[in-house]
């Protein structure tokens, strides 16, 4: 049986992929502490030979390439700089990383793709080809963009990425009908939320959760000597929710309540108004807000009426679903209350994008089905 021919990938073009994955897996690092910037890594490589390798690790700090030159020094001149995202063009909580790269020298500069923030988007390669530097993008695109899909979704689609986050028995319960708090998924599955966590901007959850579980919605997940730990979000339109829920220990949270809710507040926590909508509380307004707060990924953990109303309003982008292999009954609590859809044709429908056993449990990721 012979192979179907193909075109040689050019020596050139495979040092490409192959610096510019080394410079992903540098960004990865920065998957729990980046936020709100995005996660990058650079490599600087001359002649086959990596000089200098940097990745970002939170907002305030060098940005990817600074730390690369700084380690690749005068060596830099004339060498190729991998750079997992445009390299920026304006002055934030840190100087232009163009600037820097025309200052090194550096001869080449090749990254994945260009920066949504409008105060870049384009800006950075400008400036560098101005200044005589050769510039290619698109070099692992997709993948680069699937390490910053918040960002990406924060300035494409002016709102986070939203994972809905469940864990359920094989006949979709997710409590049992005795009440009370009880753990459906095992060890290893827990732990696995852990991860989600820490890379999500934000952590939102409603008040019929906070009464019936009261969970802390942190993370204990250590990685490095630092831990970032996501906003906590509550929705709780009348402010039902007893100011010793755990979700208000440390640095607090945040709390969307309806326009007529009590005026009052739980300590360690800031209240904000939102519009009413049918069964609750203008969802659509509560991300606004979330945008404007610079949240790139947002993990939603809910009860089956408020999970249900992110389906409806078209908000989930991912759904992290735990299936444990137990059975809990009809008169447990169900996953998902989905009321109102009409007809089996209108209903949602989703695709598997990864399937997984975590521990005695699976873990099944999907995502909208494209029509």
């Amino acid at each position: 049986m012979t192979q179907a021919h193909q075109s040689p990938v050019e020596p050139a073009a495979a040092q490409d992929l192959a610096h510019m994955a080394r410079a992903l897996e540098l960004a990865a690092r920065g998957l729990y502490t980046t936020d709100p910037n995005p996660r990058v890594g650079c490599v600087v490589v001359r002649d086959g030979l990596v000089l200098g390798e940097g990745w970002h690790v939170r907002a305030g700090e060098a940005h990817a390439e600074i730390l690369a030159l700084h380690a690749a020094g005068p060596q830099a001149r004339g060498a190729t700089a991998y750079v997992t995202l445009e390299p920026c063009s304006h002055t934030g909580r840190t100087a232009p990383c163009a600037d820097a790269l025309i200052a090194a020298g550096v001869a080449r500069v090749v990254c994945c793709s260009v920066d949504p923030n409008p105060r870049v988007a384009g800006g950075g390669i400008e400036r560098l080809r101005a200044a005589g530097i050769a510039v290619s993008v698109g070099t692992l695109a997709a993948e680069a963009r699937d390490l910053n899909v918040g960002f990406f979704s924060r300035f494409g689609r002016g709102r986070p990425f939203i994972r809905l986050k469940l864990a359920m028995s094989l006949d979709a319960r997710t409590a049992p009908a005795s009440g009370g708090q009880a753990w459906i998924s095992g060890e290893p599955a827990r732990a696995d939320v852990q991860t989600w966590r820490a890379r999500s901007g934000a952590i939102l959850t409603g008040a019929g959760t906070v009464r019936a579980d009261d969970p802390r919605l942190d993370v204990r997940l250590a990685y490095g000597s630092w831990i970032r730990q996501p906003l906590r979000v509550l929705l709780d339109p009348v402010l039902s929710c007893a100011s010793t829920a755990k979700l208000f220990h440390g640095d607090g949270a945040l709390v969307f309540a309806a326009p007529d809710a009590p005026a009052r507040a739980p300590a360690h926590a800031r209240v904000e108004r939102l519009p009413r909508a049918a069964g609750g509380l203008d969802l659509n307004a509560a991300i606004a807000r979330l945008t404007e707060l610079e949240i790139n990924e947002l993990l939603v953990e809910c009860g089956p009426r408020l999970a249900g109303a992110f389906i409806l309003a078209n908000l989930v982008d991912e759904f992290v679903l735990y299936m444990a292999p137990a059975l809990l009954g009809a008169a447990a609590a169900p996953l998902l209350h989905v009321s109102g859809l009409g007809q089996p044709g209108s209903l949602p429908t989703f695709e598997f994008k990864d399937v997984q056993r975590i521990g005695a449990d699976l873990r099944l990721i999907l995502v909208p089905k494209k029509l």
